[in-house]
């Protein structure tokens, strides 16, 4: 396949300052990834106004799929997303072979961007950290490249020396759930220099976006892209209050998916979207459904949103 011609880095940066999708993974019956319902579900996002998608998200079960399944997911998002204003955001992450070519997979299929997952090891020092995420964004030096940050001790410096080393590292998605911690951390990396996405989705939106952030990630948006949207138009237009009033609306849905360390993150929206008949409920191991009285909870819960 011809390789796609690098997308202007202004489109990318205006990409990343929006609602970023994580959408989730659908299984069949027989446990096996439903690559229709997966494609009816992008196209639910897109006609409701979504214009950038992450596919191998934390949401999508990105530990829980094999790699076969996620080249799989990455060749759908981008077939459903040709000819559409979408920007696809891609998922990487494992030991650095297996991202290289993840990244290398997603550039040859038309990704524009690759978000690289945090490292999973028990010993990650913060200059192993610019050793990892270097060696992947220099393999694909015609995309994007953005941070997935989880770790509060890793400071804002290490972030400002990979820009430096990589110039198309163009962002971060900060995940640490204290806004102080993220208004130092993109102060220091350099708060103009990268988009700065708030990764902990909208009940953290309101406070990170005080502090530099522009975008936001959102799995809820799988559920209802109208809520997220609105939430980012409140935002964009310094409409506290319509923030603050749609952030009270999804917050028990919100604190359901963050209860026991976010152990039924995914498991909360498959079951909304299994309410509203969009897919099954159904997760992998190590997520797990949600028992009969919480599945009540949930459909109760996002009666009344726009959906």
């Amino acid at each position: 396949m011809d390789r796609p011609e690098p997308t202007h880095p202004a489109e990318l940066r205006a990409a990343l300052a929006d609602v970023v999708a994580i959408p989730v993974t659908p299984f069949d019956a027989d446990g096996a990834i439903d690559r229709a319902a997966y494609r009816s579900l992008l196209r639910r996002l897109l006609d409701g106004g979504v214009r950038t998608l992450t596919p191998n998200g934390n949401t999508g079960e990105f530990y829980a799929l094999t790699p076969e399944e996620r080249l799989t997911v990455v060749e759908d998002t981008l077939a459903e997303t040709a000819g559409r204003p979408a920007v696809v955001l891609v998922g990487v992450g494992h030991d650095v072979p297996t991202a290289v070519a993840a990244a290398r997979h997603a550039r040859d299929h038309g990704a524009q961007m690759v978000m690289v997952h945090q490292p999973v090891h028990p010993y990650v020092s913060h200059d192993g950290w610019v050793d990892y995420h270097r060696a992947i964004a220099e393999s694909v030096p015609e995309l994007g490249v953005v941070p997935y940050i989880r770790n509060p001790l890793l400071g804002g410096d290490r972030m400002a020396l990979l820009g430096d080393l990589c110039p198309n590292v163009i962002g971060a998605k900060y995940a640490v759930p204290d806004a102080a911690r993220f208004a130092a951390f993109a102060r220091d990396a350099g708060l103009d220099r990268f988009v700065w996405v708030a990764g902990l989705a909208e009940l953290y939106a309101p406070a990170y976006w005080v502090s530099g952030a522009t975008g936001f990630t959102s799995g809820l948006v799988n559920v209802a892209p109208s809520v997220s949207l609105g939430m980012l138009t409140a935002l964009r237009t310094g409409d506290h209050r319509e923030a603050m009033r749609i952030w009270e609306q999804i917050r028990p849905f919100e604190d359901l998916r963050a209860a026991q360390q976010s152990a039924n993150n995914v498991t909360v929206v498959k079951e909304a979207l299994a309410a509203l008949g969009l897919c099954r409920r159904e997760v992998r191991p190590p997520s797990r459904q949600l028992p009969d009285n919480q599945r009540a909870e949930v459909a109760e819960l996002i009666k009344g949103w726009a959906l």
